[in-house]
């Protein structure tokens, strides 16, 4: 009978970079920007208006750099979810998919009320909506909640619908707005006079207001974020997601910029409908909090057409983001319900759509929610705050994938300047959270409450139920081990050993042996299976037989004697892997073989030792050729200061012989950093087990300081070298010396990279 094999169901890939360049600009180029003119001159006027748009462009391009390359390498549905699975496991990913469902469905909450208060106020003033049985206020948020329910249809239909209609609005939207653009700019060159509306610059506001002013409308620049969300069904995913990011993100902020230009310069200061108000103050008293300012300046500025081609300006920009806000929501539910972090119901596609109908339906209660119950002000702080916290993790993250990842993922784009562009990111969006706080202390309180449902949900529900994904790593095997009458506890020193095969395990064992006594250690031994990516996981077993029996090895000596746990993994990277599992049971000293071969270009040590040297957020120790029951007599210690150095005094102490054992503390004189070799020793002497005597300082002469080393070093039994202390870029740019020496010599080695300081503790707990 043959093998049957499960149905995978998955989304249809439809749409194309006009599409998904499209859907960006229609979730940016929303009412919001016209809303926002209006919300935000009245505090910051006119030039603090031009400057909002501008400064949140460019911290918008920072953030969308990230995306980009997240994207990129991470085509899935889910964007900063995807992102935060991977970057920091499964809490992160669920506060990140659970915050941006939030965010996008807030944002369609906002746009469906615009749409409704434009729209109906354009036909009031007509004098169209006099037979209402209502007010006009209800009448908006019932018009508001149609234009949503319209919007939830037209996403159900499929993304190639959803696509296309976005499309179609989002170049409506465009030619109304750049006409409208065109309009002013045109306008000033004939009366060049208007430039007096930008007098005072920030009208009577602060750079404290400016703040606030750029939180609240920092939501007109999040639909970049909407492109992350269409992996599933984008052509070609890894060039057409990150060229849609950046294009978008560019467009929108010059757009922004002609258009706050041209309701600035739209009606001179002589005006009499200005009721003897500066053109900006105007502007902002206009509405609802100057809700309403953007659509009555342009009335004026183009008597007759203005008012209908703002009312027609606002229905596309908004239908548009209304649009595809929901895309990104019901994308952001689906992704949880895929990976178990919400029901798996969340997670049903339609037959016939081939659409998450289900993750589309607790989308729109989100929508209709807002759309009923908040004014524009608050629904767009709301949707700026949550959108501006998941940026903040989205830029971490990118930091931390990048640095532990970054040879496992194919990348489409990479971002110049690494790590410069995420960091001003996260800087300047801590500044606008804290604006918006000014502007809107209740979207702060919204976006706490759902946080802390979000943790609650997790803690007692995805936590357990989430299920593993390709990425992550997957424990085989776990057990602990203790000597007879003893018990494990948590003690105050633990020593992680990484076993790769039998063929090292005994050198590994007798050595971390010692450290054990001196260190009175607890250890774990390590070994992860090296599994390819293209075996399925059912089938990673077999790849565990030689890593059992290294352990195996070398239980028989360190079972009996110390407390004792074991743990067989398989992860795609194994350094990655690794690392992860020092941090995971907060390790001291990770204890490594290394094969001592020269490693191919690029790497300083070889491709699994020089990630983890980088990263681990512990004391590593490297050992080369040390197996074998060695006693070493005559240690060398090459030393030209540093906690590298420190501690790889205090191991030539711990492997020395302890009734025969002498270090060579040993320096090779230069005139350009002069360095006292005895000083030091006597600074870290409590370090070192051995008696005074037996410690012994030498000054080498010659120009050539690793030559002068690998000669010293074919006179001692064992060479213990301190890790380079450089930087990466001088790592880039010059081969170490500790590292050169590493690869030439013949005698055995053991190479110690210390951890300390800010670094280490940021290694540890980021």
């Amino acid at each position: 009978m043959p093998e049957q094999k499960s149905i995978h169901a998955e989304l249809s890939r439809d749409l194309n970079l006009f599409h998904v360049t499209m859907m960006g600009l229609g979730m940016m180029i929303g009412a919001g920007v016209f809303v926002g003119i209006g919300l935000c001159m009245g505090s910051v006027g006119p030039g603090g208006l031009l400057l909002c748009f501008a400064l949140n462009g460019l911290v918008a391009l920072f953030s969308a750099m990230s995306f980009a390359e997240l994207a990129s390498a991470i085509p899935r549905a889910g964007g900063a979810y995807n992102f935060a699975r991977i970057g920091f496991g499964r809490s992160a990913s669920f506060i990140a998919g659970w915050m941006e469902w939030l965010a996008a469905a807030a944002a369609g909450g906002f746009y469906a009320i615009v749409l409704s208060e434009y729209t109906l106020g354009f036909f009031d003033a007509l004098g169209w909506m006099n037979w209402l049985p209502m007010s006009l206020d209800a009448a908006q948020r019932i018009f508001g909640v149609a234009a949503a329910l319209l919007f939830l249809y037209v996403n159900y239909r499929g993304s190639s619908e959803t696509g296309k209609v976005g499309a179609l609005f989002t170049v409506g939207q465009m030619l109304f707005v750049v006409g409208i653009a065109v309009v002013g700019i045109v306008m000033f060159f004939v009366d060049p006079v208007r430039i007096q509306n930008f007098q005072p610059f920030l009208g009577e506001g602060s750079w404290w207001k400016l703040l606030g002013a750029m939180g609240v409308i920092y939501v007109a620049f999040e639909g970049f974020e909407v492109i992350a969300q269409t992996g599933d069904e984008t052509i070609n995913p890894k060039k057409t997601i990150p060229k849609a990011i950046l294009y978008s993100v560019g467009i929108v902020t010059l757009t922004y910029m002609a258009v706050a230009f041209a309701t600035v310069v739209a009606m001179r200061w002589d005006h009499p409908a200005l009721e003897n108000l500066p053109v900006w103050k105007w502007i902002g008293s206009r509405g609802d909090e100057g809700s309403m300012g953007f659509g009555s300046a342009i009335h004026h500025m183009i008597p007759g057409l203005g008012g209908l081609l703002v009312t027609l300006a606002v229905i596309f920009s908004a239908t548009s983001a209304l649009n595809a806000t929901i895309y990104s929501a019901t994308r952001t539910s689906y992704a949880l319900g895929r990976d178990r972090m919400l029901p798996a119901l969340f997670a049903s596609i339609s037959r016939r759509r081939r659409t998450p109908y289900v993750a589309l339906l607790f989308t729109g209660v989100i929508v209709l929610t807002i759309a009923l119950t908040l004014d524009p002000k608050q629904g767009a702080a709301t949707a700026s705050i949550m959108f501006l916290m998941l940026f903040f993790l989205v830029n971490l993250c990118v930091i931390r994938i990048r640095r532990n990842m970054g040879d496992e993922l194919e990348y489409g784009y990479i971002m110049p300047l690494f790590p410069l562009f995420p960091v001003l990111a996260i800087i300047l969006q801590a500044f606008l959270a804290g604006g918006i706080m000014l502007e809107s202390f209740m979207a702060w309180v919204i976006a706490g409450g759902w946080v802390f449902t979000g943790v609650l949900v997790y803690r007692f529900y995805s936590r357990t139920r989430a299920i593993t994904t390709a990425d992550e790593i997957h424990v085989f095997h776990e057990d602990e081990h203790k000597p007879e009458g003893e018990i494990l506890e948590a003690e105050d020193y633990r020593i992680m050993v990484a076993i790769a095969n039998p063929d090292n395990a005994l050198q590994l064992v007798q050595n971390t042996y010692k450290i054990c006594q001196a260190k009175r250690a607890s250890v774990e031994l390590i070994h992860m299976a090296p599994v390819p990516s293209q075996v399925p996981l059912a089938d990673a077993e077999q790849y565990t037989f030689a890593g059992k029996e290294a352990m195996l090895e070398t239980m028989l000596y360190l079972a009996p004697q110390y407390p004792l746990r074991t743990t067989l993994r398989y992860c795609r990277n194994a350094a990655r892997g690794i690392v992860s599992a020092v941090r995971e049971r907060r390790a001291n000293m990770l204890i490594m073989g290394w094969h001592g071969r020269r490693p191919r270009s690029g790497f300083l040590l070889g491709s699994t030792v020089d990630p983890i040297v980088e990263t681990a957020p512990c004391d590593v120790i490297m050992l080369k050729d040390c197996g074998g029951n060695q006693s070493y007599k005559h240690i060398l210690v090459p030393l030209a200061g540093g906690p590298n150095g420190a501690l790889a005094l205090e191991m030539a102490g711990i492997l020395a012989d302890p009734e025969e054992g002498e270090i060579t503390a040993y320096t090779v004189a230069s005139p350009r950093r002069p360095f006292d070799v005895e000083a030091f020793v006597a600074q870290h002497r409590q370090r070192i087990a051995l008696p005074e005597e037996r410690i012994h300082c030498e000054v080498g002469q010659g120009k050539d300081v690793i030559r002068a080393i690998l000669h010293k070093s074919e006179q001692h039994d064992l060479l213990v070298l301190g890790g380079t202390g450089d930087s990466a870029l001088r790592k880039m740019t010059h081969t170490p010396i500790p590292e050169t020496i590493a690869c030439r010599c013949n005698t055995p080695l053991v190479m110690c990279r210390a951890a300390t300081g800010l670094r280490s503790w940021l290694k540890r707990y980021l």
